[in-house]
């Protein structure tokens, strides 16, 4: 009997030691050569064998009648011990609230000679929702100022109904009505902040303002503004020359990530014939907003240099001219611009619109009063945009390039007197009043205000000397 006993301790220990063997090595196998952490767990074990072989025999060996066998005393087999399982990521994703979907908005477009009934119309809409909308609901009538491009989109109800409308203004601006239970439309209105950013451009005069700031990437918008900054220092259609620089610092604004438009220009400098003109964006203690020079002076000057957007001039001041057809010898008192059918002419400076008509001489015609000593003549217009008694402002557009009356081609004529008396418009800006200042107890802030846009016009022109310097020296080495 003990014989047989010992005999089957023996087999059950055989048993043991095969069954942790091959747990051993099935872990092993499962483990990647290369998992460190793998090969690290399976040594363990390995080292744990003998250990491991006394528990099973412990647990499947009979009672002792000395030491009973306690359960606490069981280890379990390792095959027995079971873990907490994760959730599959299925399960996980279902847990999740669904996202409700998007209103579906229907957007229709504003056309020329549109209206809400046709816009409504289109949108499968009739006149009663145009007045549940516009006239029975609060704010509604602003819904009415509608203009072409413009977006209004519907939201439909379950039912088929209106319970929405709302108005893109711009792409900062949207108004949203939306039906309460009431049946009426509240309004709420979206007002969206562009991210202003800075930038900055250089060029060099080739041919003309244009034609640079094209080069520089610079908007047409932006160029005409830029003209109008230095517009009454620079006659951009006579000074400019081959070479001229031009360095500009202005902003950008940006929504969602792209231009939306063009901003403010902060500086800017142009270098005419060795002579260099800045100008800094102010806004002084009373909130008004122009441009100064960094002295402080401003860059409006009484009268535009230039009053038109120009292309070319055709002939310059000359007393004893012969008349292109007259064909005969008569002063010509003023300066022309030739330039295309259209082309818009500002009003030299503020004042007052004293004569608007037509002769057959002068064609269409616009005579403005600044102030009491000063006249400017503006001949052979296309079209007058302005009426005798009419005050004007600098720069306002008072009229187009024509060829009307007596001229050979499209072109303006334009005329300056002084007391009644003709003087060269290109001169005689030297003796007019002089040019706002600001006063000193403002200038330590408009100081502070330019610096970073004076270091960053600096930088810039600096830029651009030692680019020509490097230029000048490669032509040498050639």
């Amino acid at each position: 009997m003990a014989g047989a006993q010992q005999a089957l301790g023996h087999h059950k220990h055989f048993v043991a030691v095969a069954i942790l063997t091959a747990g051993v090595a099935i872990t092993a196998g499962l483990a990647p050569g290369g998992s460190v952490k793998a090969n690290r767990e399976a040594a363990l074990e390995t080292d744990s064998a003998e250990q491991a072989v006394e528990r099973i025999l412990s647990a499947t060996a009979a009672p002792s009648p000395a030491t009973p066998a306690s359960s606490n005393d069981i280890t379990p087999p390792l095959d027995s011990v079971s873990l907490p399982a994760e959730a599959p990521p299925e399960e996980l994703a279902a847990a999740e609230p669904p996202v409700p979907p998007a209103p579906d908005w229907k957007e229709e477009t504003v056309r020329a000679g549109d209206n809400l009934s046709l816009i409504f119309k289109r949108a499968g809409y009739d006149n009663g929702d145009v007045h549940q909308v516009v006239y029975a609901s609060p704010q509604g009538k602003a819904l009415s100022r509608i203009y072409p491009g413009q977006t209004v989109a519907f939201l439909a109800a379950s039912d088929g109904s209106l319970a929405g409308v709302k108005h893109v203004i711009s792409p900062l601006e949207t108004v949203t009505y939306q039906r309460g239970d009431d049946g009426l439309y509240s309004a709420e209105r979206v007002i969206r902040q562009p991210e202003i950013r800075e930038s900055w451009a250089s060029g060099e005069i080739t041919s003309s303002l244009f034609m640079a700031g094209q080069d520089m990437g610079l908007s047409q918008m932006k160029i005409l503004e830029l003209a109008n900054i230095f517009g009454g220092v620079i006659d951009f259609v006579l000074d400019p020359r081959k070479g001229d620089t031009i360095h500009v610092v202005y902003e950008e604004h940006y929504l969602d990530g792209e231009k939306y438009r063009d901003g403010d220009i902060i500086a800017a400098s142009f270098t005419n014939q060795g002579e260099t003109f800045t100008a800094y964006r102010y806004q002084d203690s009373d909130g008004d907003v122009s441009y100064y020079n960094a002295d402080g002076v401003s860059m409006r000057k009484a009268f535009l240099m230039a009053p038109v957007d120009f292309t070319r001039i055709s002939s310059n001041f000359n007393m004893k001219r012969l008349h292109p057809i007259y064909k005969t010898t008569r002063p010509h008192r003023g300066t022309d611009y030739a330039a295309p059918t259209g082309t818009p002419v500002f009003a030299a400076g503020d004042g007052r619109v004293i004569k608007a008509g037509y002769s057959r001489p002068n064609g269409n015609y616009v005579f403005i009063q600044h102030g009491d000593r000063y006249v400017t003549k503006y001949l052979h217009l296309h079209k007058k945009h302005v009426k005798q008694g009419q005050r004007v402002a600098q720069s306002d557009v008072i009229g187009t390039v024509g060829s009307t009356g007596a001229a050979t081609g499209p072109h303006l004529h334009y005329e300056f007197l002084v007391d009644g008396v003709h003087r060269n418009p290109r001169t005689i800006h030297k003796e007019l009043p002089k040019a706002k200042t600001l006063p000193s107890s403002e200038m330590a802030a408009f100081q502070q205000s330019i610096a970073p846009a004076a270091q960053q016009l600096a930088s810039l022109q600096s830029g651009n000397r030692l680019a020509l310097n490097q230029a000048s020296a490669d032509a040498g080495q050639r």
